[in-house]
């Protein structure tokens, strides 16, 4: 296995298990008090993961941003199945690690709720894993809000790491990016959950399907999970990598 490839995995099993962690420690136990205690884990959880596997992967952990390098920096086309294949291997096998933890604490949290898995209602629980946007957001709504998310993302991420751009953080590169996610998310949340990554969606969003909650996590929004965290993240980290490269004339 290339040092690259298990790089991925490794980088986007720390993010996504640390950011699914917390919500399910959230829905369960009440254990953070607002939005920014759980947008902090996903920063510093993403910080993390760029310090450990950056040397090797240039660590994405998203397929919106590996599609973004592919098309605006001279990443390798020939590796975006690849870097797709380890990311979505990542964050399933960190929902699967969640789950396993955190299963006794989830069924009691539906019991004493009387909530059945698998029914509409088991949407509460199935956010521990998947993202999802709820009224009075619109569909059309959360695709802007995600699409604009990852835009911001992008931009932070290629205006960071550009040669040119002076006055980037440099060596504490992860942690200021893994700071500009938290803000995003603390921004974005409210709306859709903040994914702005296909990967940390769709493969803990799969993983719930089949420990449980059947059909719900791909009906609850319709069309949504493909149109809303996927096509708008991806849409977003182009445009968001362009503006970057048109700022730093990124060659």
């Amino acid at each position: 296995m290339p040092k690259w490839f298990a790089c991925e995995v490794i980088g986007t099993f720390i993010m996504v298990f640390l950011g699914l962690g917390i919500v399910a420690a959230t829905i369960t136990s009440d254990a953070t008090t607002g939005i920014f205690q759980i947008a902090a884990v996903w920063g510093l959880g993403l910080a993390c993961a760029i310090f450990i596997t950056a040397h090797h992967s240039g660590a994405h952990f998203n397929p919106a941003i590996t599609l973004a390098f592919a098309f605006q920096s001279d990443f390798p086309k020939r590796r975006i199945p690849a870097y797709f294949a380890a990311q979505l291997i990542g964050a399933f096998i960190a929902a699967a690690a969640v789950f396993f933890l955190f299963e006794s604490k989830i069924t009691q949290f539906e019991e004493l709720n009387h909530i059945t898995r698998g029914e509409s209602d088991s949407i509460s629980t199935a956010r521990i894993f998947g993202e999802y946007f709820t009224k009075p957001v619109s569909h059309m709504n959360a695709i802007c809000a995600e699409f604009l998310g990852t835009l911001l993302l992008a931009l932070v991420i290629f205006g960071f790491t550009a040669k040119e751009n002076k006055s980037g953080p440099g060596p504490i590169t992860p942690i200021a990016i893994g700071m500009a996610l938290t803000t995003l998310i603390c921004v974005f949340a409210p709306l859709t959950q903040a994914g702005f990554n296909p990967a940390r969606d769709l493969a803990p969003r799969f993983f719930s399907t089949i420990a449980g909650w059947g059909t719900v996590p791909f009906s609850h929004n319709g069309i949504g999970w493909l149109t809303v965290y996927v096509l708008a993240p991806c849409g977003g980290a182009l445009t968001g990598a362009w503006i970057g490269n048109f700022l730093f004339s990124r060659k």
